[in-house]
Order: structure tokens, then sequence, then C-alpha cells
């Protein structure tokens, strides 16, 4: 008593029927479940420092340090980077005296802060931030 190949054609093509519409289902019912956490985009903040003043430079992020932390986004650092050193060095005397040389440095001092956790607020209240002049700033948003 097996069943004619009408019949188990017939099967096949129901079974597979049945079981995209319990996948397309399953699918509608799962993205209709969306948390509060879903809606909420959490992203990262990368914020690199860079300035010739170590002094003024410790002031913007500390400046930029409280206003996340009052947003209530998480802050890690500010981490001290290397220090770049370029040196120059430049004859004293144009013809004559080749000995006489002086040297000079360029001193850039460096600092990293990364914020995660952020919200629109945190984002809308360091775009408000007035720093000092001479602190150049680089955000990376990812």
């Amino acid at each position: 008593m097996t069943p004619s190949k009408d019949e188990s054609k017939t099967d096949k093509k129901a079974s597979k029927k049945s079981s995209t519409k319990d996948i397309a289902e399953s699918a509608t019912h799962d993205s209709g479940k969306k948390t509060k956490k879903d809606d909420q985009k959490v992203q990262s903040i990368r914020i690199r420092l860079s300035a010739f003043d170590h002094i003024v430079l410790d002031e913007a992020a500390t400046k930029i340090v409280d206003t996340a932390e009052r947003s209530g986004a998480v802050v890690h650092g500010p981490t001290p980077l290397p220090t770049k050193i370029k040196k120059f060095t430049v004859q004293s005397s144009t013809f004559k005296h080749k000995d006489a040389r002086d040297q000079y440095e360029m001193r850039t001092h460096r600092r990293l802060i990364d914020l995660s956790e952020t919200t629109f607020k945190t984002i809308e209240s360091l775009q408000s931030l007035s720093l000092p002049s001479g602190v150049d700033i680089e955000i990376k948003m990812g």
C-alpha cells in the first residue's frame, strides 16, 4: 500500500509550503518584539586631542570628560599617548663657524578619550562645548 507518485508529490509540496509559512510567521513575530535598547543607538566615540602645551591639553580633556559624564556616557581616559618630538638643527652663522649650531624641538602632546554608551544628549553637549585654542581635536564615531 505505497502511495502513488501523484500523492507523494502533493504531500511534499504541502510540507514545503507549510514550512516556509512557519518560517515567515516566526520571522514576523520575532521582528515585532523590539526592546528599548534596540531603539536607542549605542555608539562609541573616540576623541584624540593634541597640542603643543600639555597644560592646555589637560584642561580640554577634563572639560570633555566632565560633560560626557554629566550626560551619562561611560568614559575611559584620558589616556596619555606618546609625545611626538620634532628636532631641528640650524647653523647660527651663515658662512663661517660650522660648529656653531642651534637646536630646537617641537613637542606634540596627545591624549585619547573613549566614550561608550553614548546618547544623542552626549553628542549634543560635546558639540556645544567651547575648548581652549591651540588644541587639535579628532573625533571618530563607530
